[in-house]
């Protein structure tokens, strides 16, 4: 969802459905798949250097408390983009010690716990958020999606209407909570989504996302789009990434879980570190790996 860095480098992925999933694909899947690319996009050598500037700066330079944890802060976010989450883990604490009100850095907390299951430390820190900033609009994206990993649906309904209300021409927000309100009732889930995708503009390309769960959009409809009125050059894998994931959520929802399992790959393939959709795509395998598991015994 949004928050770009990085310099795109296309690559195609033919055959991609046994390669990552390691099952059997019917035809019209394995024809699907074999049609789609994947645009990883390479370590940001901009990124690389502000890294190393901040590094020397914290080890070379006399900085008040404030000015350390402002430092510490934005190395965090530096190592984040660069997919390196356990050292920009380790800069947030060191940060939130020097600074306890960085309401950001708390944010961020939030979603590595959530990534690691560790659900109660996740609102603990998403509630800090919220007491530092009440107007911090993503902090209930991020506790809502926390709830909604946690099985604590109601709650995370509650935050997700928090967070459309406050946009309602956002795609994505509309996408959100019609994930959290399906796994009430699917049918008023969809209903709700139809509304809500009046109030959209039809040229963003999130509104193509919500046009595809409404059966208004094929996925080869979507993946098409995806390369149109691109403005930057990271902006292919980006719109991947987010395509992949809630093709994925579809998918899963269908039960084809091997074509969701793939399409959660693909997504993380994008190597797009700081979107959502990025970040959650590996729980999601995990969980579809617990279930199998389950399942099996």
């Amino acid at each position: 969802m949004n928050q770009k860095v990085r310099v795109a480098a296309m690559a195609a992925i033919t055959g991609v459905g046994m390669a990552l999933s390691g099952c059997a694909l019917s035809p019209l899947e394995s024809q699907q798949l074999d049609a789609i690319k994947v645009a990883p996009v390479p370590a940001s050598y901009k990124e690389e250097v502000t890294l190393a500037k901040l590094t020397d700066i914290l080890s070379s330079m006399e900085l008040t408390p404030e000015q350390r944890a402002r430092f510490l802060y934005d190395r965090g976010v530096s190592y984040d983009r660069l997919g390196m989450r356990i050292l920009s883990r380790i800069d947030f604490i060191q940060a939130l010690k020097l600074q306890p009100n960085l309401a950001d850095a708390y944010n961020f907390l939030g979603i590595y716990y959530t990534q690691e299951n560790e659900y109660e430390s996740a609102y603990e820190a998403f509630d800090a958020v919220l007491e530092l900033s009440p107007d911090y609009d993503y902090a209930y994206l991020n506790r809502g999606i926390s709830l909604y990993y946690g099985q604590r649906t109601e709650l995370a309904l509650l935050d997700m209407r928090t967070f459309y209300n406050l946009d309602k021409s956002d795609g994505y927000r509309v996408l959100w909570l019609y994930l959290v309100e399906r796994e009430n009732d699917e049918k008023a889930a969809i209903a709700k989504m139809a509304d809500h995708r009046t109030k959209l503009n039809s040229d963003t390309w999130s509104s193509a996302l919500v046009d595809y769960y409404l059966g208004l959009k094929s996925e080869a409809a979507v993946f098409a789009l995806a390369k149109k009125g691109l403005k930057q050059p990271d902006e292919y894998a980006e719109r991947l990434c987010e395509a992949y994931f809630y093709m994925a959520k579809r998918a899963q929802q269908l039960g084809n879980h091997t074509q969701a399992a793939t399409y959660f790959k693909l997504a993380l393939a994008t190597n797009v570190y700081d979107f959502v959709e990025h970040r959650y795509a590996r729980l999601e395998l995990e969980r579809g790996v617990a279930a199998a598991n389950s399942t099996a015994n």
